[in-house]
């Protein structure tokens, strides 16, 4: 019997906190990754200088109530990637 989606990698399905290169911080489902970039899904942004709140009160939110999907699917660029870790890793 075959495992379900076992071509995607170890982190699909978990939600994860990606930091890019230009200093925004994503929190998302994590559904593969390409030759074309991430591919996230349900995925809340919090843009570096966001001036209503701090990362750390974001990330604060997020882990207490999960993200709000502002982006139903969103496609990252390798390149952009600065950080890629597990939401309970943060």
């Amino acid at each position: 019997m075959g495992t379900f989606h076992n071509d995607r990698g170890e982190l699909h399905g978990i939600t994860v906190v990606i930091e890019t290169t230009a200093g925004d911080c994503l929190v998302g489902r994590f559904d593969l990754e390409d030759e074309r970039g991430l591919l996230l899904r349900d995925v809340d942004v919090h843009r570096a200088g966001d001036a209503g709140r701090s990362r750390e009160d974001f990330l604060d939110r997020v882990s207490r109530f999960g993200p709000w999907p502002r982006h139903r699917a969103l496609l990252l660029p390798r390149a952009d990637v600065a950080t890629l870790r597990r939401l309970g890793e943060v």
